[in-house]
């Protein structure tokens, strides 16, 4: 019987969750010893500092997580005092400017994709929040020295928990991200090579070949997300992290070009030859053997030989049609990128000094979500700043501070992961409240307030929320404990206020008022709705096919942008909870049209001296236009005539009858593709209908 997920983490701990534990502990420890040293007013931020980078503790995340708290930081207490030197004495137009300025911040950290980029603009907005409202309490001492003494404080008491958790984390049994970045690279080339298998066999499920591409999507994601640390982890990390990005576009220029087989298999089976099936089967079966096998020297063989039988079938092109002739040539180039993948793979692997270069893929960035993220953060400070205001109550300040620095991190997550992780949140905070009052505030009060006691009264609740912070399943119940418990705890050299029992409470109220707050703003503003996200997702698809002939390495530059994209798209698609997975397929047909067309370009290019640049734009127009028009379920004749004229102009200086042949292959695939699409969605537009 399979335990539930919090009675796992505690009653079978894996070796990295307690190894996880400890260090964080030891991190905390450090960072409270250091701040009680030095005698820094309030040394609970040090320790809310050492928990945000406990989370992924590999060397090369955890020091760009530093990088990006500390900059934040100073960026936050530089803006929280300037606010303080011009409104220290009017509370309302000062609370009116920072809910702008976390505004801002949210809108900017819904425009990036990876954790620690956002973990930035969570603390550029949650440091002058801190600074400003603790100074704020207590009205009557604010001055210009002591504005910039407080701000200080805060500053160092942040960037001191910061430093103790980078310096434990890479010293105390060090867990470095290449190994990770290995594993991830390992798990997108075995799953691609299964989609193309999937994609390849006439039997492959529809349901299969989705859940396949999720799977390399997502991989895909979390691949791209980490690349960037890596090059924090010695010398040979920044050549690792070019590897990773290879792997990252070179893999979805491989999903893109096999969908023709695949589709044209299932959909069109007619145009096939036997000898273009023979060949097919052949390849799969390559694949298989590349697949099974985990020497790198005998799969980099198995590709190029395939590579090379490829490419000699698809020379002989006077026995085959255009199309297959086209095909074969697809398959060949197909070939080449797998052999990039596996060449960046060694590089990953090994370390070596490596030429191959690509982009990291850029997160889509959309305004209506930015404003969305940015509107509710602006209305959960402003609860909070409201409540304050009237109660003067120094407890209020956690209302404020607590859930915008959630609602900034929660962001970007699925509305229905965002839910489920402020509930197990909330749990946690349940659990926080107590311990924090009858265990760790009651041993506190009785003792000598020595730092040896202290430690030893904290350690255990620590330890215990930190093995939940270290699974991702329950990293929720994890920062729900540990943030309020120190909040609340607040451990210090004068521990007056958190000993007092009216405050504690209060204290204990507000977090479970604010966080509470945050669900439900969280569940009224949802962002865009699925289907208006669809849309303007395809929309941006079609704009980047017309600017996709601008580019220098269109190719690349296409990857570069497609892969955020399509991972929203099939997650709304999820979320729609349709079988049929039809704004998936747009959104892998679109990812295919923009390769076709630079294919098609590069044809043009080799079989004529003319200038065909205008006319060639006009089809590349022509082609996202009716890639649009297909996805309302629309057919036109207007991409068939531009493909007429795109041929006619070619056939008056054609150098070669072969590439001729792939050029006319390439437009009858397309035309199949557009109808396919059409149809598609026009069945599922009825089906639709009749429920």
């Amino acid at each position: 019987m399979q335990l539930p997920l919090l009675a796992a983490t505690y009653l079978t701990p894996s070796k990295d969750s307690v190894i996880f534990a400890f260090k964080g502990v030891l991190s905390m420890a450090m960072a409270l010893y250091i701040s009680l040293y030095f005698n820094l007013e309030k040394p609970y931020w040090a320790v809310v500092s050492a928990v945000f980078l406990q989370v992924r503790p590999e060397g090369g995340l955890v020091v760009e997580k530093t990088v990006s708290q500390i900059t934040g930081t100073l960026l936050g207490g530089v803006f929280g005092m300037f606010v303080l030197n011009y409104l220290h004495a009017a509370p309302v137009p000062a609370m009116g400017v920072l809910a702008v300025w976390l505004a801002l911040n949210s809108s900017l950290s819904a425009m990036v994709r990876r954790v620690n980029f956002i973990y930035f603009f969570a603390m550029a907005s949650v440091t002058p929040c801190i600074i400003v409202l603790l100074t704020m309490s207590t009205p009557e001492l604010a001055t210009n020295q002591t504005i910039f003494s407080i701000s200080q404080a805060r500053i160092t008491e942040i960037i001191v928990g910061a430093l103790c958790a980078m310096t434990i984390s890479l010293l105390v049994f060090p867990k470095r991200l290449k190994t990770s970045l290995r594993m991830q690279a390992k798990t997108v080339i075995n799953r691609t090579l299964h989609y193309v298998n999937l994609e390849l066999d006439p039997e492959g499920s529809h349901e299969d070949r989705h859940q396949c591409i999720d799977e390399i999507l997502e991989s895909l994601a979390a691949l791209n997300d980490d690349s960037s640390a890596v090059a924090y982890e010695g010398p040979q990390g920044p050549g690792r992290a070019r590897a990773a990005s290879v792997i990252c576009n070179k893999t979805l220029s491989v999903v893109a070009v096999i969908q023709i087989f695949g589709r044209l298999q299932r959909n069109h089976p007619e145009v096939l030859s036997g000898t273009l099936k023979e060949l097919l089967d052949v390849l799969r079966s390559d694949l298989k053997k590349i697949a099974e096998t985990s020497d790198y020297q005998t799969c980099y063989e198995l590709a190029q030989a395939q590579r090379r039988k490829l490419l000699k079938i698809s020379k002989q092109t006077e026995t085959v049609t255009p199309l297959e002739a086209r095909l074969l040539k697809t398959a060949h180039e197909m070939l080449s990128e797998m052999v990039l993948i596996l060449r960046a793979n060694n590089t990953l692997i090994k370390g070596h000094a490596s030429v191959l270069k690509a982009p990291e893929h850029l997160p889509y960035r959309d305004p209506l979500i930015g404003l969305a993220t940015g509107l509710r953060t602006f209305l959960v400070f402003n609860c909070g700043a409201l409540l304050w205001l009237y109660t003067g109550s120094p407890a209020a300040i956690m209302v404020m501070i607590m859930p915008v620095i959630f609602s900034i991190m929660f962001a970007r997550m699925p509305p229905a992961v965002v839910k489920q992780a402020l509930k197990r949140m909330l749990m946690g905070v349940a659990v926080a409240i107590p311990v924090a009052i009858f265990y760790a505030l009651n041993l506190l009060a009785q003792s000598s307030g020595d730092y040896g006691l202290l430690i030893l009264v904290l350690s255990a609740p620590y330890f215990l929320g930190l093995m939940a912070i270290s699974q991702r399943s329950t990293l929720p119940y994890g920062l729900g404990f540990c943030i309020p418990f120190t909040l609340l705890v607040q451990p210090a050299n004068d521990m007056t206020r958190p000993l007092s029992v009216d405050y504690t409470l209060s204290a204990a109220i507000a977090i479970v008022v604010g966080v509470s707050l945050l669900y439900w703003i969280f569940r009224l503003i949802t962002g865009p709705g699925v289907q208006t996200m669809q849309r303007r997702l395809l929309h941006a698809t079609r704009r980047d096919l017309q600017r996709l002939i601008e580019q220098e390495a269109p190719a690349h530059w296409y990857n570069a942008r497609m892969g955020d994209r399509l991972l929203r798209l099939t997650s709304y698609d999820k979320e729609a909870a349709s079988d049929a997975r039809v704004i998936t397929d747009l959104g892998l047909t679109g990812l295919n049209l923009g390769h076709t067309s630079i294919r098609v370009r590069n044809l043009v290019q080799t079989v004529t001296d003319k200038d065909l640049s205008v006319i060639l734009k006009h089809w590349q127009y022509v082609l996202a236009d009716t890639f649009i028009e297909a996805a309302k379920g629309e057919t036109t004749e207007r991409f068939r005539q531009m493909c007429d004229s795109v041929l006619s102009q070619v056939r008056q200086d054609a150098n070669g009858p072969a590439h001729l042949t792939l050029i006319e292959g390439i437009f009858d695939r397309l035309d199949l593709t557009f109808q396919r699409t059409a149809k598609m969605v026009r069945e599922k537009n009825t089906e639709v209908k009749s429920h």
